[in-house]
C-alpha cells in the first residue's frame, strides 16, 4: 500500500476508533461532534431492525444511543479486502473519503459505509457525512449459501425410500403442510425473495399465474430488450454466464427464470392465481385463496405473504373522451405482443413512456403506421451513454455485495443530489437529440431535476430511453400528435381540431399500470389497504421508499418490487426480516418506538 493509501487508512481508522469509543460509552455529545451537522445514517436492520434513515448530527447521535443498550454494536474495523479506502465524488461532493468498515452485534454480523468530509466550522476536521449500517447474517440462522456443502437424509443414497427427486416433488405439492411465506408472483422480484428465503431455511411457495415459469417476460412483445445493461442485473447468487450479451432479451432473460427456479430448488407452482387473503389475528397467519387455470381452489396458511407483482400490476385504463364511439380494436400495452401481422395498419399509440415507444418502433420496423399521442411532457434520454449514468459504479472491478453496500449506503437527499447532477449531465449530452425532437412538437418534460431514476421510483414511468424510436418521431417516421388537438375519435379514427382526419385501425393504451394499493385493496379489502398506506414512492419525511421490503401496518404483509438490482440487493433484508419475526427475534408489528422489538 502506498503512502497515500496508507494515510486514508489511518484516517479512516482514527474516526472509526473514535466512533466506537463514543458508541461504547454511550456519549451523545462526542458522537454528534463525529457528524456534519448535515449528515445522515441509513440503517439496513443492523441497529434498527428496520429500514430507517436519520439526519442531522444530534439525531442521529440519539438515535444510535437509544439502540445501541439493545444491540451491542461492536467489534468495528476496517474492510479493505474488496476496495481500499479511497477518495471519490458522491452525492454532489468532491474529495469524499469513503471506507467499508465490518462490525457485529448481539444479532449478527454487518457491514458498513462511512463517507468522511471536511468540517469548515470547525477548523477542517474530518467528519462523518454519511454512515450505513447493514446486517449481513443473522447469529445462528444464516444462509446455507456460502456455508458447508448440503448432506443429509435428502442427498442421500437410499436404495429403498425416496430420492432426491421424490423429496423436492412432495415439498413442492404442499399436500400435508403449509408454507411459512407464500410469495405472490415469479418475477424477478419473487424469485429473488424465494431464493433469499429459501437459503435461510424458510419454507415458501411462489404462486404465479402464468404456465410456464418467465412468462412475465416471454410473452412480452417481440423485440423486447432490457434497456440497462447486463452486469447491474444478475440475480442472488448466481449471476449472468459471461458470455451473455450487454443488452439481455426477453426470451433469454425468460429462459433464466426458469433455469434458477431449478438450480435453486424453489417451489413455484404455474397456473395458479392469488385470489385473496385474510389475516388471523389470533393465529397469526394467512388464509389465502389460491386458484388455478381450471378454476380449483385450494387454501394455504402462511404466516406471511409477500406480494412480488410489482409497482404496476393493474393495467391503468384512464377515461378518454369519446374513444367508446371507435369501432376498431383497443387493448391495453400490457396485452400487446408484436406487429408481425400488421403491416399495413394503422396504429394510434396513446402514451409516450417506455412502451408507448417501443411498440412504436416495433410497429414501423415491420410495416405498420404508428402514431403516438402525448398525453404530457416526457423526460427522454439516449439509452447510451445518458441512461447508464445511474450505473456507473457497477463498472468497477470490485465484487459485486461490495457494489451493491456501496449503492444501497446512499441515503435519499445525498442521492437526489447525485441523480440531479446526472439528470443534467444527460440533459448535456443529449442536447441534439432534444433540440431535434421540440422542433418535431415533441413536448420534453424539462420540470423534474431529478431524472428518470426518481421518475420511476415515484411513478414508475414517464421517461423513455431512445433506442431509435425518438429518431424516427423527429424524422417523422412515427406519427405524433398532441392529446389536446384531438377534437373527436370517429368509428374508423380521430378528427383532429384544425378538421384533419386520421384513420385508424387498432389503439394501443400505453397508459400505465395502477399502483400496488389498489391490487392490495381488490384482494384483501379496504382494512387491510387502509393499514398498510402508500406502497412505493418516496417518503421524504421518512427518507425511504413507502413500505418496500419493511414490515408494514398490516402484520405478515410485505411487498417487494423494482430493478433487478433493487431486488437483488433489497431481498436480502427482507428475508432476514421474515427469519427473524418467525425466529421471534422480532414482532411483525410496524415499529414505531424507539424499540426494535416492538
Amino acid at each position: 500500500m502506498d503512502s497515500i493509501g496508507e494515510s486514508l487508512s489511518t484516517v479512516a481508522e482514527e474516526w472509526l476508533t473514535q466512533f466506537e469509543i463514543a458508541l461504547a460509552t454511550d456519549d451523545k455529545d462526542l458522537l454528534s461532534t463525529l457528524f456534519l451537522p448535515q449528515s445522515h445514517w441509513r440503517d439496513l436492520l443492523a441497529i434498527t431492525w428496520d429500514i430507517t434513515t436519520s439526519s442531522g448530527a444530534g439525531v442521529i447521535a440519539s438515535r444510535l444511543v437509544s439502540f445501541q443498550a439493545e444491540m451491542g454494536a461492536t467489534e468495528f474495523r476496517l474492510d479493505e479486502t474488496d476496495a481500499p479506502v479511497r477518495v471519490v465524488s458522491r452525492g454532489g461532493k468532491e474529495a469524499v473519503i469513503e471506507a467499508i468498515y465490518s462490525f457485529a452485534t448481539v444479532h449478527g454480523r454487518g457491514h458498513g459505509v462511512f463517507r468522511l468530509l471536511q468540517d469548515p466550522a470547525d477548523g477542517g476536521k474530518l467528519k462523518a457525512w454519511t454512515l450505513l449500517t447493514a446486517l449481513n447474517s443473522i447469529a445462528g440462522h444464516e444462509e446455507t449459501v456460502g456455508a458447508d456443502r448440503p448432506t443429509g437424509e435428502a442427498y442421500s443414497r437410499d436404495f429403498k425410500g425416496p430420492n432426491w427427486q421424490d423429496r423436492r416433488n412432495a415439498a413442492i405439492a404442499y399436500e400435508s403442510h403449509d408454507p411459512e411465506v407464500l410469495v405472490v408472483g415469479g418475477g424477478q422480484a419473487g424469485l429473488s425473495a424465494a431464493a433469499r428465503l429459501t437459503q435461510l431455511d424458510v419454507d415458501t411457495l411462489v404462486v404465479d399465474s402464468n404456465a410456464r415459469v418467465g412468462d412475465n417476460w416471454r410473452k412480452r412483445y417481440h423485440a423486447l430488450v432490457l434497456h440497462n445493461q447486463v452486469h447491474v442485473n444478475h440475480f442472488p447468487y448466481l449471476p449472468f454466464p459471461p458470455n451473455w450479451p450487454t443488452y439481455i432479451p426477453k426470451d433469454k432473460l425468460a429462459g433464466w427464470f426458469e433455469a434458477y427456479v431449478e438450480l435453486m430448488e424453489l417451489n413455484y407452482w404455474t397456473n395458479t392465481t392469488f385470489t385473496g387473503g385474510v389475516y388471523d389475528e389470533v393465529r397469526g397467519q394467512w388464509r389465502a385463496e389460491l386458484s388455478d387455470s381450471h378454476g380449483t381452489t385450494k387454501t394455504v396458511r402462511p404466516k406471511h405473504i409477500v406480494m412480488a407483482t410489482s409497482v404496476s400490476g393493474i393495467p391503468n385504463v384512464p377515461v378518454i373522451p369519446t374513444l367508446e364511439i371507435f369501432k376498431g380494436n383497443v387493448i391495453h400495452s400490457g396485452k400487446y405482443v408484436g406487429s408481425r401481422d400488421l403491416a399495413g395498419a394503422n396504429v394510434l399509440i396513446i402514451g409516450t413512456g417506455t412502451s408507448g415507444h417501443d411498440i412504436a418502433q416495433d410497429l414501423h420496423s415491420n410495416g405498420a403506421n404508428p402514431t403516438l399521442v402525448q398525453r404530457s411532457p416526457t423526460l427522454v434520454l439516449n439509452v447510451e451513454p445518458a441512461a447508464q449514468l445511474p450505473y456507473t459504479l457497477y463498472n468497477e472491478a470490485i465484487s459485486l455485495d461490495t457494489k451493491d453496500l456501496i449503492a444501497s449506503s446512499m441515503p435519499l437527499e445525498p442521492l437526489k443530489a447525485a441523480h440531479k447532477w446526472m439528470a443534467e449531465e444527460a440533459s448535456r449530452l443529449d442536447a441534439a437529440l432534444i433540440d431535434k425532437l421540440e422542433n418535431a412538437g415533441f413536448r420534453i418534460d424539462h420540470e423534474d431535476v431529478y431524472g428518470w431514476q426518481f421518475k420511476y421510483m415515484n411513478r414508475g414511468g414517464g421517461y423513455y430511453f431512445n433506442v431509435g424510436c425518438s429518431d424516427l418521431v423527429a424524422n417523422g417516421e412515427v406519427g405524433l400528435i398532441q392529446s389536446d388537438n384531438i377534437e373527436t375519435f370517429v368509428a374508423d379514427g380521430v378528427r383532429m381540431k384544425d378538421e384533419t382526419f386520421l384513420p385508424v385501425d387498432i389503439v394501443i393504451l400505453s397508459t400505465g399500470y395502477k399502483g400496488p394499493e389498489e391490487m392490495v385493496r381488490n384482494l384483501m379489502g379496504e382494512d387491510v389497504a387502509g393499514r398498510v398506506g402508500r406502497i412505493w414512492g418516496w417518503n421524504e419525511d421518512k427518507q425511504e421508499l413507502n413500505n418496500m421490503w419493511m414490515r408494514t401496518g398490516q402484520p405478515g404483509l410485505w411487498f417487494t418490487a423494482g430493478s433487478f438490482a433493487q431486488c437483488r440487493i433489497y431481498s436480502k433484508y427482507l428475508g432476514m426480516q421474515i427469519k427473524a419475526c418467525l425466529e421471534g427475534l422480532i414482532r411483525t408489528d410496524k415499529p414505531n418506538t424507539k424499540s426494535q422489538r416492538y
